[in-house]
């Protein structure tokens, strides 16, 4: 399971950039959404690759941004309560399990698939470049954990 955050605006998008942005489902800068490992997917991250960075997360840092940032839809937040009363998971590190296996999706449960996020503290590295070259786009690994823990 991929994380994928938006890194950069919309002036100067290219029309089939801007058309798989809305695919992922990113039409804002600092907005986060889980993708699924699979080719299609895979090939709309390497299309996107100058306004995005993504990479693997855990279930631990998983669970973490649904506490903080995660919402029904109506904008009511996602806690172990709302969990326990809304669907059938009794607390955040079931819900985060079930999401990493891909046993559930977020929008089957009544979760917005989007999570807003904060800007990261300290800043992005540099929104122009990839992180071979020192800068934050392009496919992070496991160092994705390090910004999400910035940007919660």
């Amino acid at each position: 399971m991929f994380f994928v955050i938006r890194v950069r605006g919309t002036t100067g998008v290219n029309r089939d950039i801007a058309d798989t942005l809305k695919m992922l489902r990113l039409h804002r800068i600092n907005h986060g959404v889980l993708v699924d490992k699979n080719p299609n997917f895979e090939g709309m991250l390497q299309k996107a690759k100058d306004y995005i960075t993504w990479g693997e997360i855990d279930s631990d840092n998983l669970a973490k941004i649904i506490s903080k940032r995660g919402e029904f839809v109506g904008g009511k937040r996602v806690t172990d309560e709302t969990l326990t009363e809304n669907t059938d998971y009794s607390s955040i590190d079931d819900l985060a399990n079930a999401l990493i296996s891909g046993e559930v999706k977020a929008t089957d449960i009544g979760m917005k698939p989007v999570f807003r996020l904060h800007p990261p503290r300290k800043g992005y590295e540099g929104i122009r470049y990839s992180i071979k070259e020192g800068g934050s786009l392009g496919y992070r690994g496991e160092s994705i954990k390090d910004l999400t823990e910035r940007m919660c």
